[in-house]
């Protein structure tokens, strides 16, 4: 009896044994059925729909606009900042030394009353007196505004600042001196605008 029993459970786990094999060997190719069947056949339908990718020449061509907008946007700025500066420098020469003028009207009033009075002046000492005030008055404008005096006389001839009209016969402490001056000499803003006109000792 034990022996019939023992021999019917080794044949019931060799049945089972084969089955199971026979199990797994069916499984990759159902795996297989599976992944197959689980396919989307609407994918490469999807690819076809999606845009196509830009090719370089198209790129290229972007790339090139861009620069090209980019390019004339500038032009158009410089060209405004062009004409802008060029009407701004014709306003400054039009106004040029306005200031100065503004402060040499007070001095033309007073020449005026000057002129004026003048008419009715006994006196030339008082006339004289007049024109000293207006005339400091007009040196202290110009004063203000970088104007200076160069003082010649006694000084060494410099061609850089004088001119000589003539030389006169002088001794020789005084050789290559300015003697006298017909005309005085002008700095503005410690540059000459006026070389003074002068007569040298030789």
């Amino acid at each position: 009896m034990a022996g019939y029993l023992i021999s019917t459970i080794c044949y019931e786990f060799e049945r089972y044994a084969e089955e199971k094999n026979k199990e797994n060997s069916e499984t990759p190719e159902k795996n297989a059925e599976n992944t197959t069947e689980n396919r989307q056949p609407d994918a490469p339908e999807q690819n076809a729909d999606a845009a196509p990718a830009p090719s370089a020449e198209d790129k290229l061509k972007d790339e090139l606009a861009q620069a090209n907008d980019k390019y004339l946007r500038l032009y158009a700025e410089f060209d405004n900042f062009r004409r802008r500066t060029i009407k701004e420098r014709e306003d400054a020469r039009k106004t040029e030394g306005k200031d100065v003028i503004v402060a040499l009207l007070p001095i033309l009033d007073d020449f005026e009353r000057a002129l004026r009075a003048m008419d009715k002046a006994t006196e030339v000492a008082s006339v004289k007196e007049g024109v000293e005030l207006i005339q400091n008055k007009l040196k202290g404008v110009l004063t203000q505004k970088g104007l200076k005096e160069m003082k010649s006389i006694g000084q060494p001839f410099d061609a850089d600042i004088h001119e000589a009209v003539t030389s006169v016969p002088v001794p020789d402490e005084q050789k290559g001196q300015v003697i006298d001056e017909m005309e005085k000499g002008y700095e503005l803003n410690d540059k000459v605008i006026r070389f003074a006109k002068v007569i040298v000792g030789a």
